[in-house]
């Protein structure tokens, strides 16, 4: 991998990649302003997914300080919380938050992933950087650069992603968490090209989480609070690189021992730079909580759901045209453990919306599931590649998540559904934002006092407003009492 002699002690020049990552997020300019259009209505519905995580125990009960009271004043709050903490703890908080119920923005590529994961590092450390510079006097960071180093965290994870699979090798899409975060937090903190060298080194050489969390046989909770792990490790691996810790500038390259021998088998392949492609690319997650390779298929669901429901009895099969991606990881039969095995099986985010007209987080949990027509319809079910989806799905003018749904009965059938693009691409703007909003404002308004959903939803209505806004005030309109 590597044409580095192994016996010399001699520190090679950095890799290439990491100094790569280092110079975009430290001296690249942003100055696309669909790119901040986007990333304004990407950090609305980023926090309206972690407002409405926090109605699930099982997210709330992982939240808080590492153990009780360890509190700090002057730290990182947690929007919808009273939490004070850490920056790396509070990165945790608000990473698990936002990927809980699996209804933030989502990345399509050879790698998938979930680009707004990577704000639970970048909001903990501009609030506590915010509070800190204005006790010292000095001005306090503004929801503009907030902005900006969520385009760049999505560039760095996104285009990382676009033609490198950890996938294929078993490991999971939150490595490109961490190591977006780090770069950009180390940079944030003001961190020089070096020390963002010397950081990300790090993110890479601490390996990739293992997938075997997303998958049959042990689908489980892991994969709601793994991205919080991610994005809260890239802030404490900052923090040790602006003490002055040193990096290790062939981390990916060296034989043997770097991370492309060890973990990813061949070099990280990189056809295009870093500006802000991502965030103007981004996917949302607008109308249903479902694994992004299903959304068409759900909504093509939805539209069935009135030519089927009368006659669910006399159904025989149901046909599924999906992705190779879509077959490759949710393509599920068999018992479906818990909710988190049931928001990763296309024949159930299927079968739901058949049934009921409907796909929401509740819709996950044993309530629904144990309805024995959700399996009876999953047992009929025929999952099938559709080599031009997939065709589709890669190229880049496109970058299409087609799904189409058929239902046959035992005399006849119903009329093919297919959907090329979801409301949240795209080509789907106009169509999307409005309901992105609503979903932001539902969500505000199922969460807090009228009186203060009423001044949240007022504060983020303005764009210019909101992008002038300093990060600490943005962000104590969001907390909750103690």
């Amino acid at each position: 991998m590597s044409s580095h002699d192994h016996k010399s002690a001699k520190r090679p020049d950095p890799d290439r990649v990491l100094v790569d990552i280092a110079a975009y997020a430290t001296a690249y300019q942003v100055t696309s302003e669909v790119a901040y259009t986007t990333a304004r209505y990407c950090l609305l519905d980023t926090l309206a997914c972690g407002f409405q995580a926090l109605g699930y125990p099982a997210c709330t009960r992982l939240l808080g300080p590492v153990v009780p009271g360890a509190t700090m004043v002057g730290g990182a709050r947690v929007p919808g919380t009273s939490y004070e903490l850490d920056p790396v703890q509070a990165a945790f908080n608000i990473g698990a938050m936002i990927r809980w119920l699996d209804f933030n923005d989502t990345w399509l590529a050879a790698e998938w992933g979930h680009p707004s994961d990577n704000l639970g590092g970048i909001l903990a450390v501009a609030d506590y950087l915010s509070r800190r510079n204005r006790a010292e006097g000095k001005a306090p960071l503004q929801v503009r650069d907030l902005l900006t180093a969520m385009i760049k965290a999505h560039e760095i994870q996104g285009v990382t992603a676009l033609e490198n699979a950890y996938n294929k090798v078993g490991l999971d899409h939150v490595l490109n968490v961490r190591v977006a975060t780090t770069a950009i937090v180390t940079a944030m903190l003001g961190g020089s090209r070096e020390q963002v060298i010397n950081a990300v080194s790090n993110a890479f050489i601490d390996g990739g989480a293992l997938r075997t969390y997303r998958h049959a046989p042990n689908t489980g909770s892991r994969k709601s609070w793994a991205a919080g792990d991610a994005t809260s490790r890239g802030v404490r691996l900052a923090l040790i690189a602006l003490t002055g810790e040193m990096g290790y500038p062939s981390a990916l390259t060296a034989p043997t021992w770097g991370f492309y021998d060890v973990a990813f088998r061949k070099p990280l392949l990189f056809k295009q730079g870093f500006g802000s492609y991502v965030m103007e690319n981004v996917l949302f997650k607008i109308s249903f909580p479902a694994e992004f390779h299903a959304q068409t298929a759900v909504e093509a669901a939805m539209t069935l759901h009135p030519e089927v429901i009368d006659r669910l009895g006399e159904i025989e099969r149901i046909v599924i045209e999906t992705q190779e991606p879509g077959v490759r990881i949710i393509d599920k039969t068999g018992p479906l453990a818990n909710p988190a095995d049931r928001d990763h099986c296309i024949q159930y985010m299927v079968a739901v919306p058949l049934i009921f007209g409907r796909l929401t987080a509740a819709d996950y949990e044993d309530a629904v599931a144990h309805d024995p027509r959700v399996d009876a319809l999953r047992a009929k079910m025929e999952v099938r590649e559709n080599p031009a989806f997939t065709r589709e799905y890669y190229e880049p003018d496109k970058r299409h998540i087609g799904n189409a749904v058929q239902v046959f009965f035992g005399r006849g059938s119903t009329r093919r559904v297919q959907v090329d693009v979801p409301i949240g691409h795209r080509k789907r703007r106009s169509e999307g934002y409005p309901l992105l909003v609503r979903k932001f404002e539902e969500s505000v308004a199922a969460h807090f006092p009228a009186k203060q959903a009423a001044a949240i939803k007022s504060m983020c209505a303005d764009p210019a407003r909101l992008d002038a806004l300093p990060v600490h005030e943005f962000v104590a309109a969001l907390v909750t009492p103690h």
